[in-house]
């Protein structure tokens, strides 16, 4: 007996689950990041390098699910649409992401 298929739900899941890493890293909130590189807590840096790697890992799944046709617009404001289908991770997607602020541009 072989495993189940992948279905699109399960991408959905991973979009989800990556989207909220993201959400978090924007945030500035624990993720599993966090736990593998402990000692980078302490650098500037680190909060820019861990909201790059979240975006990247949401732009990955985002492109899965573009591949094989499924549905993950849903998922998203039309807003935040734009921005993954834009991919670059821009001062834009860092302050609107949420789009509570955007009464104020």
């Amino acid at each position: 007996m072989g495993k189940e298929p992948v279905t699109e739900q399960f991408f959905i899941d991973k979009l989800t689950e990556a989207k909220d890493h993201f959400e978090r890293a924007l945030d500035c909130k624990h993720t599993e990041f966090d736990d593998l590189y402990p000692y980078m807590v302490e650098h500037p840096q680190f909060f820019w390098y861990k909201r790059y790697v979240a975006w990247s890992e949401l732009l990955t799944i985002k492109g899965l699910c573009e591949e094989l046709s499924f549905s993950w617009r849903e998922s998203f404001t039309p807003n935040q649409v734009e921005y993954l289908e834009t991919r670059v991770m821009s001062a834009k997607v860092l302050d609107f992401w949420f789009e509570k602020n955007e009464a104020l541009i």
